[in-house]
């Protein structure tokens, strides 16, 4: 069986769409989802759908390495930030390599690095007079939104749309495409 670990800071729409994808699948179990906000609604998400979830502190994540031995005692396939916000620490990025992906609401490399995520980078985009946007699949490497790209997809932005239409079709691409994509890694690595 390939395990999953999903890391998420928010809602957990993602963190949903991923179950609801995998759910029937035997092969694929979303062993936990690791967050680090206590008051995030994917804790919420995660009971309702009785997905294993578990809060972290900074601290916990990036001093005392505490997220790290868990990792490494789950043994996990695959790590996925399903809407995450903090950067991985080094330690974690080192101790599986090419084992953990990103999603980023833009055609990297524009729009990514440290503070661009959800509105901001739509904002950006309809700011700028984009004709274009959409999503990338990543490898999550030391730096924000700089790993090798899995996949990229892209749409058009009609130039009347608003930041929210702009974030709502881009987020209906995260929904189709982020996991598949997690699957044929998966399914890659036999």
């Amino acid at each position: 069986m390939k395990r999953i670990i999903l890391f998420a800071s928010g809602s957990g729409s993602n963190v949903e769409n991923i179950y609801n994808y995998f759910k029937e699948n035997k092969a694929i179990n979303i062993d936990l989802v690791l967050t680090n906000k206590k008051d995030a609604l994917v804790l919420e998400r995660c009971q309702r759908l009785g997905i294993a979830c578990m809060y972290f502190n900074k601290i916990a994540f990036t001093e005392k390495e505490i997220v790290l031995c868990l990792l490494k005692s789950l043994n996990p396939d695959l790590i996925v930030l399903a809407g995450f916000l903090l950067k991985i620490p080094q330690s974690i990025v080192h101790a599986f390599p090419d084992k953990i992906i990103n999603i980023h609401p833009a055609l990297l490399p524009k729009y990514g690095g440290k503070g661009m995520y959800g509105h901001r980078v739509h904002q950006a985009i309809k700011e700028n007079n984009e004709k274009e946007t959409g999503i990338s699949i990543h490898f999550v490497n030391e730096n924000y939104d700089e790993g090798s790209i899995i996949k990229q997809v892209t749409i058009p932005v009609p130039s009347q749309a608003t930041a929210e239409e702009i974030g709502a079709a881009v987020h209906q691409l995260e929904y189709q495409y982020f996991p598949v994509v997690i699957k044929e890694l998966l399914d890659q690595d036999k």
